[in-house]
């Protein structure tokens, strides 16, 4: 059976979602990634998710967090260590999208990021998220945004 582009969209949310509470996790605990999916893939239900996309972000993330860290803190208005766990999990994953996934649009990364900002994350949290991903993207996406 062939999927929707609207299923595809609402899998790779949901994958999205989890990669979001897999890194706080990994942010809280310290576990190894490859423990934390193994964790996730028991406890929730992947049936609907883009399960490759999530393994994607969660081990890209983890395995390029020195890299993703050292470009978001010029972005950032205060230090890494300041930022709440789960905004910094969303930009974590957002750069590496921006940066790593030239195949998905800035736009929607961006969208996502802020979606699941207001979902899980502070009052006006997505505001910052928001600005912070639009910033990276006018540095990686030039060719995308026409600069």
């Amino acid at each position: 059976m062939t999927k929707t582009i609207n299923t595809i969209s609402a899998e790779r949310h949901k994958a999205r979602h989890y990669t979001v509470q897999a890194l706080y996790r990994w942010h809280m605990n310290e576990q190894s990634s490859t423990d934390i999916e193994a964790e996730f893939r028991i406890d929730y239900d992947f049936s609907h998710v883009d399960l490759e996309y999530f393994q994607a972000l969660l081990h890209g993330v983890v395995k390029t967090h020195a890299s993703i860290d050292a470009y978001l803190e010029p972005l950032l208005d205060r230090k890494l260590d300041d930022l709440d766990a789960v905004e910094l999990a969303i930009l974590r994953m957002g750069l590496f999208e921006l940066k790593e996934r030239l195949d998905v649009p800035f736009k929607v990364v961006i969208n996502e990021a802020v979606s699941l900002t207001r979902k899980f994350g502070a009052t006006d949290g997505h505001k910052y998220i928001n600005g912070v991903l639009d910033k990276a993207a006018r540095g990686l996406r030039t060719v995308e945004l026409g600069l």
